[in-house]
């Protein structure tokens, strides 16, 4: 039986449920199914690599931070058929996040709000998740991590929490995404403007260089950056990317707006919205990038991808890569299969 139908099985009793009720249901029974070997009967992707900052990606198709926040289900992810797998966001010190419920579904949308707050148990645990990993120890494919900082941090000294982070996850990671995007911890936004940015990337720069050279290897630097913004703060950013010789750009996280959720059940819930409306305004910070890019730098395409069409309209916009999350919970892990098969070969 397909992963298609059987999940369209499973999915009215998951959505029966509360939302992160429904999330912690499901990764330990993906885990459990795994060490039981059933998740190696999932039918892979056609081999389709991809060399990108420097990694071999054995297909385009990667999972998006913030599914397993603290790298606790890598191995059972993996077996799914991403091309890469991005865990996270994580922080130097544990923290609850913020007050639940703190997620939401919007089935008429094919949406979700969250505003969950980079809830995780710290970068010490992160690590040694990591490292028990069976796809770490067998460097069976590219992980990313994913490093933000902590939400009582005060915004001047966010820079100390990603290298502190940085530090940590540097000898583990395949790459490191920057988190500067999420809505859901205080003035973090911020983060992507101005000399806040300049002072941001330099810095981590240094550190990488530095730590290049401690571990005899680099390790690809990624910054992730919003939807919600305009043709100058994008040319900004993408300014500040070639400037810094930051490695890769991935475009997008969630949308504060809600135009496309507007008078709908869970609509005016506060936090970032994912699914498909967040595909066109993702699509458009995308084009702007490739604009003020070029070739200069790679894209990661995410946002709103709910089936194969919609990864190919990522790479028609100039991504090199696509990660999915939001479309994983409407359609299934089938969706991973269809998008590799719609971008073969581009």
């Amino acid at each position: 039986m397909s992963e298609k139908f059987l999940y369209s099985l499973a999915r009215p009793m998951l959505f029966s449920m509360d939302a992160e009720a429904a999330h912690h249901f499901t990764l330990p029974a993906l885990k459990r199914a795994a060490a039981l070997g059933l998740t190696r009967l999932v039918k892979q992707p056609k081999a389709d690599p991809r060399t990108v900052m420097g990694i071999t990606f054995k297909n385009p198709v990667g999972l998006a931070a913030g599914l397993d926040k603290d790298g606790a289900y890598i191995d059972a992810l993996a077996d799914l058929g991403f091309g890469s797998i991005e865990v996270g966001t994580v922080t130097p010190r544990a923290q609850p996040g913020n007050a639940k419920p703190r997620m939401f579904r919007l089935p008429e949308a094919h949406a979700i709000i969250n505003r969950m707050g980079f809830n995780n148990g710290g970068v010490d645990a992160f690590v040694a998740n990591v490292q028990a990993s069976r796809f770490y120890q067998d460097k069976a494919g590219v992980l990313g991590l994913n490093i933000g900082k902590n939400a009582d941090t005060p915004i001047e000294r966010a820079t100390d929490d990603y290298l502190h982070c940085l530090e940590k996850v540097y000898p583990y990671a395949s790459y490191v995404t920057v988190n500067i995007s999420s809505p859901n911890t205080k003035n973090l936004r911020q983060l992507q403007g101005g000399s806040e940015l300049d002072s941001l990337l330099a810095t981590l720069k240094q550190a990488q260089l530095r730590l290049a050279d401690q571990h005899q290897r680099y390790v690809p630097l990624a910054l992730k950056i919003a939807p919600d913004m305009d043709g100058d703060q994008v040319k900004n950013i993408a300014d500040a990317l070639m400037r810094h010789k930051i490695d890769g750009v991935i475009a997008t996280n969630t949308t504060l707006s809600r135009d496309a959720v507007t008078g709908m059940l869970h609509g005016a819930e506060a936090g970032g919205l994912s699914g498909a409306p967040v595909f066109a305004a993702s699509n458009n910070v995308i084009r702007m990038l490739k604009a003020e890019l070029g070739d200069a730098l790679p894209i990661i395409g995410v946002g709103g991808i709910m089936r194969g069409a919609d990864a190919k309209m990522k790479m028609d916009c100039g991504a090199q890569l696509v990660q999915l999350y939001s479309g994983l919970i409407y359609a299934g892990p089938a969706l991973i299969r269809d998008c590799a098969d719609a971008v073969r070969g581009r």
